[in-house]
Order: C-alpha cells, then structure tokens, then sequence
C-alpha cells in the first residue's frame, strides 16, 4: 500500500508527532509519501532528521503555470460545490488559492500509485485533498489537531467528501460534529498524538529535588502567548519569594522564527527580576528536548489553551513530574495527583503552589514519575496513531 501524507511547512519545530507516525507507518510496511504546502521558516527547522524529512518531501507551493490554467477551467464547477456547502466568500478564496495544489497532487498521486492521501490539518491541506479527490485523486481523510475555529473556512465542504476523520479528543469530536451535523463523515475516530516512548524514557531513576542547587523546571512549546510561558516566569519570581530558587529553561520559538511573540516574553523576563533564572533555548532538536527533560526535576507547561499537548506526554514519558493546566483536552491526557498535576489557567498562584509540591514532597515527585510513564506508555505511543489510520484506509476499501 502506498498513501500520502500532507502536512503544512513540513517539517517545522513542532512536527516530531508527524514523523514519528511515518515511521511507524513504515514499520508497519506501508510506503508513504510526504507532501507538504510548502516549506518551513529556516529558523523553525530543527530536527535531528529535519534534513532527511525535506528531502522526502514534495513541495506543492500554489502549483505549477499548468496546473494554474487546469484549475482555471475547472474552478466554476469546484465552486459551485463550495457554495452549496459554505457560501461565504472566505471558503470560495480558499478553494479558489488551493486549486492548482490540488492538481499538483492528483497528478502526483496518478504517477505514483498512491492510493490514499491523509491530511494533517483541516486547514487548506484538507481543502487541497478535498478538491484533489474531486479531480480524480484518491479518497482521503483528516486529522483534527486543535479547535477547528482555528482551520478556516469550507469546514462543512472539506469534511463531507472525507472518507473518515481522525480527532485527537473526545471535546473536540463532540464540537466538530456538532459544527458539521450531516457533513460529518460517518467514521470519527479519537486518538491522540503519540511519542516515541523508546526514545523519550527515563536515565535512570528520577532524583527529586533535594534542595541543593536550583530546583530545575523545563517547559517545551512554541513562544506563543496562549502557552502561558510568562505564568511560568511568574511562578519562578513568586518561588524566590518563597524562599526556593528555581531556573526555568524554555525550548521553543515563534512563529515568525524568532522576531515575532519572542521579543514580548523576553521583555517580560527582563523586567521579572529573576531574568538570570530563565533561559530561552528557541527551536531544539529533540535530543536538546529529552536531555533537558531526563535532568529536570518538573515540567511546567501553563498553557492558557491546548488541545492535548505532546509536550505533557514527552514529559512524563521520560517520568519527570508533570504540572499542566485544566485547558481544552489536557484533562483527557493528565488525571490531577495520578499522573500528573493540574492548574487553572493562569493562574499564577495555584502554579507555584503545584511547583511547590513537587519540589517539597519527594515521595509526591516519585509517584508522578512513575505514574506519567504508565500513562503514557499505555495510551500514547506513537504506534497508535498509525494504526487508526490504516484501520480507517482498510474500512474504506471494504466499503
């Protein structure tokens, strides 16, 4: 079997999730073929296997001079079916843009003999999948990474010709049908993003803090306001307060690679009196990534809002204690005192009491451990994914 995968600016700091599936898948003997819109900020790319990945990669752009004229020609009737489904003028501009991609991709798909493409974003690779589909091309599906507010227009007109859907939580699957109604493709299945959990596990034993030197927080995420990094540079101040010195490092970057929400947080870690406790390490590979969190004594991810977050599970795979916030799906992955320690969002005084905890309660520290690499193992590897997927393609050619 051989299928597609499309995935936007692949492969970018937050895209391990999506090769490890494609190793996975490959494991599992399917050959997989790796499209993407088109390439990434360089200062985002960041892997260890980054280079490799881009090499595999097709790069659609917005289509070659020929597969602009085709789509011309074509693009009445593909309207015409948007507007039935979504008559706004956002969803007939995204259809209108992702045209000539999606031609790119059938004619792609037709040389290969690829028999399947998956969508990595109900945004414009679903629409390019959609209308590639509608060309010609395979049967497709996608997987819903976040609020689908967050994906744009023709959300109706994208999921009707899908054949199946994958949604990383049940809150998400609830909103998402109730967004679609008869537009939901029959088959939705909940499944979370995945790690490597071979590769992210303990060194050892974890060590709590034992109050020699700083206690050692480590917090992993895009520098993006809704991530809470500055509740965690909160917290590190109300700790000095309180009689603890904590350094937190930060791996991750913004959006813009660096000159966008990276500037704000480090004017506000300037101005918090303890910037020589805060380190921003911008986009790591995730060797940098499992190093930091096999020393930490905490991970601290405050985030005002997260789907899930993969950064919670590479943390507690590796059984470092694990402080997240009651946002969006992370209470589907964290059970509060279980495996993991769970906050309002910003809610900086409830953060730093979590902190507190874990750093004055060792045998509280030694049962997160424990606790987030069970749940972790059991639930979130990175097989599973890769799995649900061929489940889907298989029900698919049955039907």
């Amino acid at each position: 079997m051989k299928i597609a995968i499309l995935i936007p600016q692949f492969p970018s700091q937050t895209h391990a999730f999506f090769w490890n599936e494609i190793k996975a898948l490959e494991k599992m003997g399917i050959e997989v073929v790796i499209f993407s819109t088109r390439h990434p900020i360089k200062t985002l790319v960041s892997h260890g296997w980054s280079e490799e990945a881009a090499a595999r990669t097709t790069y659609l752009n917005l289509g070659s001079a020929a597969d602009k004229l085709a789509a011309a020609a074509r693009l009445p009737g593909w309207l015409a079916q948007v507007r039935r489904a979504n008559p706004d003028t956002a969803s007939l501009k995204s259809a209108a843009i992702s045209a000539p991609a999606a031609l790119a991709l059938r004619r792609a798909c037709a040389a290969q003999g690829i028999t399947h493409v998956h969508a990595h974003s109900a945004a414009n690779c679903a629409m390019i999948a959609r209308l590639c589909n509608l060309a010609g091309g395979p049967p497709f599906s996608i997987t819903l990474h976040g609020p689908v507010s967050d994906y744009g227009p023709a959300q109706s007109f994208k999921w009707a010709g899908a054949g199946f859907g994958i949604v990383i939580t049940q809150l998400l699957e609830r909103a998402l049908s109730d967004l679609l109604g008869p537009a939901r493709p029959k088959q939705l299945y909940v499944c979370g993003m995945g790690v490597d959990t071979e590769k992210f596990c303990p060194d050892g034993a974890y060590t709590p803090w034992q109050g020699d030197g700083p206690l050692r927080l480590f917090s992993c995420a895009r520098l993006n306001i809704v991530k809470g990094h500055e509740n965690a540079v909160g917290a590190v101040k109300q700790l000095q307060s309180r009689g603890v010195t904590a350094h937190l490092t930060i791996a991750g970057e913004d959006d813009a690679g660096g000159s966008g929400y990276r500037k704000r947080l480090e004017q506000v870690i300037a101005d918090s009196g303890v910037a020589d406790q805060v380190t921003l390490l911008g986009a790591v590979d995730g060797d940098t990534v499992l190093d930091n969190l096999q020393r930490a004594h905490a991970f601290v991810l405050a985030s005002h809002a997260e789907p899930l977050g993969v950064a919670y599970m590479e943390a507690m795979a590796c059984g470092c204690p694990t402080i997240g916030t009651r946002a969006g799906g992370v209470p589907e992955l964290i059970t509060d005192d279980v495996d993991g320690l769970m906050v309002p969002p910003m809610d900086e005084d409830a953060l730093t009491d979590a902190i507190l905890r874990v750093a004055q309660d060792p045998d509280l520290a030694m049962r997160l451990s424990a606790g987030g690499r069970k749940r972790i193992v059991d639930g979130f590897g990175a097989h599973r994914s890769a799995e649900v997927m061929l489940q889907g393609i298989a029900e698919i050619a049955a039907t």
